[in-house]
Protein backbone atom coordinates (compact mmCIF):
# COMPACT_ATOMS: atom_id res chain seq x y z
CA UNK A 1 0.00 0.00 0.00
CA UNK A 2 1.32 3.46 -0.86
CA UNK A 3 0.48 6.78 0.75
CA UNK A 4 -2.14 7.73 -1.82
CA UNK A 5 -4.01 4.46 -1.29
CA UNK A 6 -3.86 4.87 2.48
CA UNK A 7 -5.33 8.38 2.21
CA UNK A 8 -8.10 7.17 -0.10
CA UNK A 9 -9.03 4.34 2.28
CA UNK A 10 -9.02 6.77 5.18
CA UNK A 11 -11.26 9.18 3.29
CA UNK A 12 -13.71 6.44 2.24
CA UNK A 13 -13.94 5.08 5.78
CA UNK A 14 -14.67 8.53 7.16
CA UNK A 15 -17.37 9.14 4.55
CA UNK A 16 -19.01 5.90 5.63
CA UNK A 17 -18.86 6.99 9.26
CA UNK A 18 -20.51 10.29 8.39
CA UNK A 19 -23.13 8.56 6.24
CA UNK A 20 -24.04 6.24 9.12
CA UNK A 21 -24.47 9.22 11.44
CA UNK A 22 -26.64 11.00 8.88
CA UNK A 23 -28.82 7.91 8.51
CA UNK A 24 -29.32 7.73 12.28
CA UNK A 25 -30.15 11.44 12.44
CA UNK A 26 -32.69 11.17 9.62
CA UNK A 27 -34.43 8.31 11.45
CA UNK A 28 -34.90 10.61 14.44
CA UNK A 29 -36.09 13.45 12.20
CA UNK A 30 -38.77 11.31 10.59
CA UNK A 31 -40.12 10.35 13.99
CA UNK A 32 -41.05 13.96 14.74
CA UNK A 33 -44.69 14.83 15.32
CA UNK A 34 -45.44 17.54 12.78
CA UNK A 35 -48.30 18.78 14.99
CA UNK A 36 -45.83 19.81 17.71
CA UNK A 37 -42.29 20.06 16.36
CA UNK A 38 -40.86 21.72 19.45
CA UNK A 39 -42.08 19.13 21.95
CA UNK A 40 -41.33 16.11 19.78
CA UNK A 41 -37.87 17.51 19.06
CA UNK A 42 -37.23 17.84 22.78
CA UNK A 43 -37.90 14.11 23.09
CA UNK A 44 -35.72 13.17 20.09
CA UNK A 45 -32.85 15.58 20.76
CA UNK A 46 -30.98 13.39 23.32
CA UNK A 47 -31.00 10.44 20.92
CA UNK A 48 -29.92 12.63 18.01
CA UNK A 49 -27.12 14.16 20.06
CA UNK A 50 -25.91 10.67 20.98
CA UNK A 51 -25.90 9.61 17.32
CA UNK A 52 -23.86 12.62 16.20
CA UNK A 53 -21.46 12.43 19.15
CA UNK A 54 -20.82 8.75 18.41
CA UNK A 55 -20.15 9.62 14.78
CA UNK A 56 -17.70 12.36 15.77
CA UNK A 57 -15.87 10.02 18.14
CA UNK A 58 -15.62 7.28 15.51
CA UNK A 59 -14.34 9.76 12.91
CA UNK A 60 -11.67 11.07 15.28
CA UNK A 61 -10.66 7.63 16.55
CA UNK A 62 -8.79 6.74 13.34
CA UNK A 63 -6.51 9.80 13.36
CA UNK A 64 -3.67 8.36 15.44
CA UNK A 65 -3.32 5.15 13.43
CA UNK A 66 -3.65 7.05 10.16
CA UNK A 67 -0.94 9.63 10.86
CA UNK A 68 1.42 7.00 12.30
CA UNK A 69 0.93 4.69 9.31
CA UNK A 70 1.39 7.58 6.87
CA UNK A 71 4.72 8.39 8.54
CA UNK A 72 5.95 4.80 8.25
CA UNK A 73 5.00 4.65 4.57
CA UNK A 74 7.43 7.54 4.01
CA UNK A 75 10.23 5.46 5.56
CA UNK A 76 10.28 7.67 8.62
CA UNK A 77 9.80 6.60 12.23
CA UNK A 78 6.81 8.28 13.96
CA UNK A 79 7.68 10.63 16.83
CA UNK A 80 4.34 11.16 18.61
CA UNK A 81 4.42 13.31 21.73
CA UNK A 82 1.18 11.75 22.92
CA UNK A 83 -2.00 10.05 21.74
CA UNK A 84 -4.87 11.87 20.05
CA UNK A 85 -7.95 11.78 22.30
CA UNK A 86 -10.95 10.93 20.10
CA UNK A 87 -13.43 11.97 22.78
CA UNK A 88 -11.95 15.48 22.82
CA UNK A 89 -13.43 16.19 19.38
CA UNK A 90 -16.97 15.01 20.09
CA UNK A 91 -20.04 16.50 21.71
CA UNK A 92 -19.67 20.08 20.47
CA UNK A 93 -19.86 21.85 17.12
CA UNK A 94 -16.71 22.52 15.12
CA UNK A 95 -17.15 26.27 15.69
CA UNK A 96 -17.05 25.66 19.44
CA UNK A 97 -20.71 26.20 20.22
CA UNK A 98 -23.28 23.88 21.74
CA UNK A 99 -23.97 20.94 19.42
CA UNK A 100 -27.57 20.55 20.55
CA UNK A 101 -28.24 24.18 19.66
CA UNK A 102 -26.75 23.70 16.22
CA UNK A 103 -28.86 20.60 15.60
CA UNK A 104 -32.01 22.56 16.44
CA UNK A 105 -31.51 24.78 13.36
CA UNK A 106 -33.42 22.39 11.03
CA UNK A 107 -36.49 22.78 13.24
CA UNK A 108 -36.19 26.56 12.91
CA UNK A 109 -35.77 26.23 9.15
CA UNK A 110 -38.90 24.07 8.99
CA UNK A 111 -40.99 26.50 11.03
CA UNK A 112 -39.82 29.45 8.94
CA UNK A 113 -40.67 27.60 5.73
CA UNK A 114 -44.17 26.88 7.01
CA UNK A 115 -44.60 30.52 8.01
CA UNK A 116 -43.52 31.52 4.49
CA UNK A 117 -46.26 29.43 2.92
CA UNK A 118 -44.55 26.13 2.19
CA UNK A 119 -46.59 22.97 2.58
CA UNK A 120 -45.80 20.74 5.55
CA UNK A 121 -44.05 18.04 3.42
CA UNK A 122 -41.96 20.71 1.68
CA UNK A 123 -40.98 22.30 4.98
CA UNK A 124 -40.07 18.98 6.57
CA UNK A 125 -38.03 18.09 3.50
CA UNK A 126 -36.15 21.36 3.80
CA UNK A 127 -35.46 20.67 7.48
CA UNK A 128 -34.23 17.17 6.71
CA UNK A 129 -31.80 18.44 4.07
CA UNK A 130 -30.49 20.99 6.56
CA UNK A 131 -30.03 18.27 9.17
CA UNK A 132 -28.20 16.01 6.70
CA UNK A 133 -25.77 18.81 5.87
CA UNK A 134 -25.10 19.67 9.51
CA UNK A 135 -24.51 16.10 10.67
CA UNK A 136 -22.36 15.17 7.68
CA UNK A 137 -20.21 18.26 8.15
CA UNK A 138 -19.83 17.96 11.93
CA UNK A 139 -18.70 14.34 11.75
CA UNK A 140 -16.23 15.08 8.95
CA UNK A 141 -14.94 18.16 10.80
CA UNK A 142 -14.28 16.13 13.96
CA UNK A 143 -12.21 13.66 11.96
CA UNK A 144 -10.27 16.37 10.15
CA UNK A 145 -9.54 18.22 13.38
CA UNK A 146 -8.24 15.00 14.94
CA UNK A 147 -6.05 14.34 11.89
CA UNK A 148 -4.61 17.84 12.23
CA UNK A 149 -3.75 17.26 15.88
CA UNK A 150 -2.23 13.89 15.00
CA UNK A 151 0.02 15.58 12.46
CA UNK A 152 0.98 18.39 14.85
CA UNK A 153 1.75 16.03 17.74
CA UNK A 154 4.00 13.85 15.56
CA UNK A 155 7.34 15.64 15.28
CA UNK A 156 8.32 13.47 12.32
CA UNK A 157 5.64 15.25 10.27
CA UNK A 158 6.03 18.78 8.96
CA UNK A 159 2.57 19.29 7.52
CA UNK A 160 0.13 17.86 5.03
CA UNK A 161 -0.98 17.86 1.44
CA UNK A 162 -4.65 18.29 0.68
CA UNK A 163 -6.21 15.45 -1.28
CA UNK A 164 -9.60 14.97 -2.90
CA UNK A 165 -11.76 12.10 -4.06
CA UNK A 166 -14.56 11.59 -6.54
CA UNK A 167 -17.34 14.15 -6.23
CA UNK A 168 -15.08 17.00 -5.11
CA UNK A 169 -16.19 20.47 -6.13
CA UNK A 170 -14.16 22.86 -8.28
CA UNK A 171 -13.01 24.88 -5.27
CA UNK A 172 -11.50 21.80 -3.64
CA UNK A 173 -10.02 20.58 -6.94
CA UNK A 174 -7.91 23.72 -7.16
CA UNK A 175 -6.60 23.23 -3.63
CA UNK A 176 -5.67 19.58 -4.25
CA UNK A 177 -1.96 18.96 -3.99
CA UNK A 178 -1.27 22.15 -2.03
CA UNK A 179 1.20 21.64 0.78
CA UNK A 180 0.44 23.21 4.18
CA UNK A 181 2.37 23.55 7.43
CA UNK A 182 1.34 21.42 10.42
CA UNK A 183 -0.40 24.39 12.09
CA UNK A 184 -2.55 25.45 9.14
CA UNK A 185 -6.27 24.86 9.72
CA UNK A 186 -8.01 22.70 7.14
CA UNK A 187 -10.30 24.72 4.89
CA UNK A 188 -13.60 23.12 3.99
CA UNK A 189 -17.23 23.75 3.10
CA UNK A 190 -20.45 21.95 4.07
CA UNK A 191 -20.45 18.33 2.81
CA UNK A 192 -16.69 18.58 2.12
CA UNK A 193 -14.83 15.29 2.48
CA UNK A 194 -11.34 16.25 1.43
CA UNK A 195 -8.61 15.11 3.79
CA UNK A 196 -5.01 15.53 4.94
CA UNK A 197 -2.13 13.47 3.58
CA UNK A 198 0.60 13.77 6.24
CA UNK A 199 4.07 14.76 5.00
CA UNK A 200 7.17 13.60 6.88
CA UNK A 201 10.17 15.82 7.54
CA UNK A 202 12.56 13.57 5.65
CA UNK A 203 10.11 12.66 2.90
CA UNK A 204 11.42 12.88 -0.65
CA UNK A 205 8.59 15.23 -1.48
CA UNK A 206 4.83 15.72 -1.18
CA UNK A 207 2.64 12.74 -2.07
CA UNK A 208 1.35 12.54 -5.60
CA UNK A 209 -1.87 14.48 -5.91
CA UNK A 210 -4.58 14.83 -8.50
CA UNK A 211 -3.87 17.67 -10.89
CA UNK A 212 -6.95 19.94 -11.16
CA UNK A 213 -7.05 19.60 -14.94
CA UNK A 214 -6.56 15.83 -14.77
CA UNK A 215 -9.39 15.62 -12.26
CA UNK A 216 -11.62 17.74 -14.50
CA UNK A 217 -10.89 15.56 -17.53
CA UNK A 218 -11.70 12.40 -15.53
CA UNK A 219 -15.30 13.57 -15.03
CA UNK A 220 -18.23 13.15 -17.37
CA UNK A 221 -19.70 16.38 -18.81
CA UNK A 222 -22.58 16.13 -16.32
CA UNK A 223 -20.16 15.72 -13.42
CA UNK A 224 -18.07 18.62 -14.70
CA UNK A 225 -21.16 20.83 -14.78
CA UNK A 226 -22.04 19.85 -11.21
CA UNK A 227 -18.54 20.41 -9.81
CA UNK A 228 -17.61 23.55 -11.74
CA UNK A 229 -21.07 24.96 -12.67
CA UNK A 230 -22.49 24.72 -16.18
CA UNK A 231 -20.90 27.90 -17.49
CA UNK A 232 -17.63 27.35 -15.69
CA UNK A 233 -17.27 23.80 -17.01
CA UNK A 234 -18.03 24.98 -20.53
CA UNK A 235 -15.35 27.66 -20.28
CA UNK A 236 -12.79 25.10 -19.10
CA UNK A 237 -13.71 22.71 -21.91
CA UNK A 238 -13.23 25.61 -24.30
CA UNK A 239 -9.68 26.10 -23.03
CA UNK A 240 -10.04 28.51 -20.11
CA UNK A 241 -7.63 28.14 -17.20
CA UNK A 242 -9.29 26.43 -14.23
CA UNK A 243 -7.73 28.79 -11.71
CA UNK A 244 -9.24 31.74 -13.57
CA UNK A 245 -12.67 30.13 -13.69
CA UNK A 246 -12.87 28.94 -10.10
CA UNK A 247 -12.32 31.14 -7.09
CA UNK A 248 -10.67 28.58 -4.83
CA UNK A 249 -11.46 30.49 -1.63
CA UNK A 250 -15.08 31.23 -2.32
CA UNK A 251 -17.35 29.32 0.00
CA UNK A 252 -14.40 27.77 1.82
CA UNK A 253 -13.91 28.28 5.56
CA UNK A 254 -11.97 26.77 8.42
CA UNK A 255 -13.64 24.90 11.25
CA UNK A 256 -14.07 28.19 13.10
CA UNK A 257 -17.13 29.10 11.06
CA UNK A 258 -20.26 27.44 9.79
CA UNK A 259 -22.87 27.89 7.11
CA UNK A 260 -26.61 27.97 7.67
CA UNK A 261 -29.27 28.93 5.15
CA UNK A 262 -26.58 29.92 2.68
CA UNK A 263 -25.06 32.51 5.04
CA UNK A 264 -21.58 32.13 6.52
CA UNK A 265 -21.39 33.00 10.20
CA UNK A 266 -18.26 33.35 12.29
CA UNK A 267 -17.69 31.13 15.28
CA UNK A 268 -17.69 32.10 18.93
CA UNK A 269 -15.22 34.92 19.62
CA UNK A 270 -13.55 35.24 23.00
CA UNK A 271 -12.30 38.50 24.49
CA UNK A 272 -9.21 38.54 22.26
CA UNK A 273 -11.55 38.89 19.30
CA UNK A 274 -9.56 36.39 17.25
CA UNK A 275 -10.07 32.82 18.42
CA UNK A 276 -12.85 30.28 18.85
CA UNK A 277 -13.49 28.58 22.17
CA UNK A 278 -15.97 26.19 23.73
CA UNK A 279 -17.13 25.41 27.25
CA UNK A 280 -17.76 21.76 26.34
CA UNK A 281 -15.44 19.38 28.13
CA UNK A 282 -14.37 21.92 30.77
CA UNK A 283 -16.08 20.46 33.84
CA UNK A 284 -13.96 19.79 36.91
CA UNK A 285 -14.01 16.06 36.14
CA UNK A 286 -13.03 16.38 32.48
CA UNK A 287 -9.44 16.03 31.29
CA UNK A 288 -9.25 19.52 29.77
CA UNK A 289 -11.08 21.04 32.75
CA UNK A 290 -8.60 19.57 35.23
CA UNK A 291 -5.56 20.59 33.20
CA UNK A 292 -6.82 24.13 32.64
CA UNK A 293 -7.60 24.61 36.32
CA UNK A 294 -4.23 23.18 37.36
CA UNK A 295 -2.48 25.84 35.27
CA UNK A 296 -4.86 28.60 36.33
CA UNK A 297 -6.09 29.15 32.77
CA UNK A 298 -9.60 30.35 32.04
CA UNK A 299 -10.38 32.25 35.22
CA UNK A 300 -13.77 31.67 36.85
CA UNK A 301 -15.39 30.41 33.66
CA UNK A 302 -13.04 27.96 32.02
CA UNK A 303 -13.17 28.05 28.24
CA UNK A 304 -11.41 25.64 25.98
CA UNK A 305 -9.58 26.66 22.81
CA UNK A 306 -10.44 24.78 19.65
CA UNK A 307 -7.48 23.24 17.73
CA UNK A 308 -7.89 25.93 15.05
CA UNK A 309 -7.58 28.65 17.69
CA UNK A 310 -4.46 27.02 19.11
CA UNK A 311 -2.84 27.00 15.67
CA UNK A 312 -3.51 30.74 15.44
CA UNK A 313 -2.18 31.60 18.87
CA UNK A 314 0.91 29.40 19.22
CA UNK A 315 4.14 30.73 17.76
CA UNK A 316 6.20 27.51 17.98
CA UNK A 317 5.54 23.81 17.64
CA UNK A 318 6.45 23.24 21.30
CA UNK A 319 3.87 25.81 22.34
CA UNK A 320 1.28 24.30 19.99
CA UNK A 321 1.77 20.83 21.45
CA UNK A 322 1.69 22.22 25.00
CA UNK A 323 -1.65 23.94 24.34
CA UNK A 324 -3.11 20.87 22.62
CA UNK A 325 -2.13 18.84 25.69
CA UNK A 326 -3.44 21.47 28.13
CA UNK A 327 -6.79 21.67 26.36
CA UNK A 328 -7.24 17.90 26.32
CA UNK A 329 -6.68 17.02 22.65
CA UNK A 330 -3.56 14.94 23.40
CA UNK A 331 -3.31 12.38 26.19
Amino acid sequence: MDLAELAERHLVARRRTAAAAVLGAVREWRRLDSRDLTESWAQSAPRLLAVVTAGQTAAAATAQAYTDRATVLQDVRPEPTGTVSAAAFAGYASDGRDLAGLLYLPVIDTKQAIASGSSLPEALGLGERSLRMLVDTQVADAGRAADGVGITANRALTGYVRTISGGACGRCALLAGTRYAYNTGFQRHPHCHCTHVPVASRSKGPPAAVNPRTYFDSLTPAQQDKAFTVHGARAIRDGADISQVVNARRGISTAGSWVANGVTHRGRIDRTGTVTTTTFGTSRRSLAGRRLRETGAGGRQVRRLTPEAIYRLASTRDETIRLLFQHGYIV
